[in-house]
């Protein structure tokens, strides 16, 4: 495992570690993983607390992407189509499939978005 990554502490077992939200890189609103850069762990994901009103421009993976809607409101758009979902719901995007989601509730939307990468590959597209 690299040294230079931060871990809140490692675990017994070789490769496992326990990481804390703050100790991922990004943006207050927005932590991300790699599983690449911690012992190649099959999986990315981004740690998500988006503004009302806010959210990603659409976009799509060479992967599936599953998003773990923990608290709030969102309306999710995947290949055209519009869901509206809130906390203790997911939404699960299959491959190569157009999507973006904004939060359309009073409050911080909280979400994990999991990418079924150990390296995150996306392309924006234009609405």
């Amino acid at each position: 495992m690299p040294t230079d990554l931060p871990l809140r502490r490692a675990l017994p077992a070789p490769g496992a570690s326990v990481l804390g939200r703050d100790d991922l890189p990004g943006q207050p609103t927005s932590r991300r993983f790699e599983g690449a850069r911690y012992g190649n762990v099959g999986v990315s994901l981004f740690w998500l607390e988006t503004p009302p009103g806010h959210g990603p421009a659409l976009h799509e993976h060479p992967y599936a992407e599953v998003f773990v809607v923990q608290a709030g409101e969102a309306t999710f758009t995947v290949q055209g189509v519009q869901y509206r979902v809130s906390g203790g719901e997911m939404v699960v995007v299959p491959p190569r499939c157009p999507h973006r989601f904004t939060n359309h509730g009073p409050v911080q939307l909280q979400l994990i978005a999991i990418h079924a990468s150990a390296q995150m590959q996306q392309t924006w597209l234009s609405e």
